[in-house]
């Protein structure tokens, strides 16, 4: 019996050695994401919340203000500017970029013949919408002797310069967003791989149509996928610089309707050296999307449907 007892008591040793073991090995392969996690993102975000508070231009020791730089918000024009710009080129485009993802993922639904050269055709538009040289190129084709006008020429038509006409160049930058469509689209096309036959037979057995199938069907099964969707696009798009810098030539031009958010931010940062007041907006854009973010929480549980429960 004492054996026995032994035995059991060298086995739960070794267990427990073993899981401990397993514990460290898991933080020491943790630690890599850890340290990025303290130095790259949390450390800097505590510097960033201290200087929001505080005069400093990169050159001198910083100022502690108090709140300052957040009561100077609500008389900056710019600031007002910025966030009407970014607000029009959100819900504009967003919605617009979700739709025609979806219309797209319903199409390549069907079964139709090529389906893995579409998916990768439409979803390369996404890895290239945020460039450099998608932004140059944007801009040439929409420029004066563009793309778009030299087509326009062809039925007589003389065009402007879309980019340079205070406008249209907002809606220029909306059409690019629009047209990095693919990543949406591959989320919607897996999401729609994953609603069960037996529904759409079940509701052709009780006569319903393709329309009555898609509102009844489709878009309650798919919702979940449309709000996950929905919040990732709004985040991106409230934090989109790179086409408007480019366009732009950083200026937000022409006559600041090309100004987003992140330009202004960048223009007082790294500009005009407002380290400070670029930091106390930074952190206004945060609360701006976690209150977006919060809002579409409340929201989903209206029209997301989980399973059997909403």
């Amino acid at each position: 019996m004492a054996t026995l007892g032994a035995m059991a008591a060298d086995k739960l040793g070794r267990r427990k050695r073993r899981q401990r073991d397993d514990t460290r090995i898991a933080w020491l392969m943790l630690t890599p994401w850890l340290l990025g996690l303290a130095f790259i993102t949390a450390i800097p975000m505590v510097a960033s919340l201290y200087l929001s508070f505080t005069d400093y231009s990169l050159l001198s020791t910083p100022r502690w203000v108090g709140l300052n730089n957040y009561i100077q918000l609500f008389s900056d024009r710019r600031f007002s500017k910025s966030l009407d710009v970014t607000s029009r080129y959100v819900f504009i485009s967003v919605p617009l970029q979700l739709l025609f993802a979806l219309v797209l993922a319903l199409l390549l639904n069907t079964g139709m013949r090529g389906l893995r050269f579409y998916r990768s055709a439409f979803y390369l538009p996404s890895l290239l919408g945020a460039s450099v040289t998608i932004a140059i190129l944007w801009k040439q084709v929409f420029g004066r002797d563009g793309l778009v006008n030299n087509v326009l020429s062809v039925f007589g038509v003389d065009g402007i310069s879309w980019i340079g006409n205070p406008g249209t160049a907002l809606y220029t930058l909306v059409i690019l967003n629009i047209w990095t469509f693919g990543s949406p689209m591959v989320i919607f096309l897996a999401g729609l791989k994953q609603i069960p036959k037996d529904l759409y037979e079940a509701a052709k057995l009780d006569g319903a149509s393709a329309f009555d199938r898609l509102i009844h069907v489709t878009l309650p099964m798919l919702s979940p996928i449309i709000f996950f969707n929905l919040i990732l696009q709004f985040i991106g798009a409230f934090q989109a610089f790179t086409s408007s810098y480019i366009v732009s030539n950083g200026s937000g031009g022409p006559v600041e309707s090309t100004l987003f958010y992140t330009l202004y931010l960048y223009q007082q940062g790294f500009t005009q050296f407002r380290m400070g007041y670029a930091s106390a907006l930074a952190w206004v854009l945060l609360l701006i999307i976690a209150g977006f973010t919060a809002i579409n929480f409340l929201l989903a549980r209206y029209w997301v449907f989980y399973g059997d429960k909403r």
